[in-house]
């Protein structure tokens, strides 16, 4: 018989430094979840993804147990580290701060495609290229599926 779900909770996690410190120690605590088993889990599972922001989706059971699905960095974090960035631009239509090609941008969106809601890559580079326009990044090139 399959446990009860009781809620669901919703985390941006650096990969292997999960601590009982805020922000996962009060949003675990408030919902009776062992803190500890969570950050232990979380680390053992982000190793090799170590500083990274990751998102994680975690389903709490009604036994106060729960499971975790990692996803992979947003796109926004991606397009930074890609672009050498710090931040984005604080006006983006105005103020340029970077230069992408549309092959950096199919990387992204490649390493995105299992958490995006597309089965197509140009659909998913479209999502990954209004991002890194929506930071002040330009895209450089003709659109890969305008040839």
């Amino acid at each position: 018989m399959a446990k009860e779900i009781t809620g669901y909770l919703k985390l941006q996690v650096k990969g292997g430094e999960a601590k009982p410190a805020p922000p996962v120690g009060p949003a675990l605590g408030s919902k009776g979840l062992n803190i500890m088993e969570f950050c232990k889990q979380f680390n053992a599972r982000t190793q090799d993804k170590q500083g990274e922001l990751l998102p994680v989706l975690i389903t709490i059971y009604q036994d106060k147990t729960f499971d975790f699905v990692i996803k992979t960095p947003p796109a926004a974090v991606s397009i930074m580290k890609k672009a050498g960035l710090k931040k984005g631009s604080p006006e983006p239509n105005r103020k340029k701060v970077a230069t992408m090609t549309w092959e950096e941008i199919q990387e992204i969106a490649a390493s995105k495609m299992e958490d995006l809601n597309t089965l197509q890559l140009h659909a998913a580079m479209k999502m990954v290229a209004g991002t890194a326009r929506s930071m002040g990044v330009t895209i450089q090139g003709e659109t890969p599926w305008h040839n």
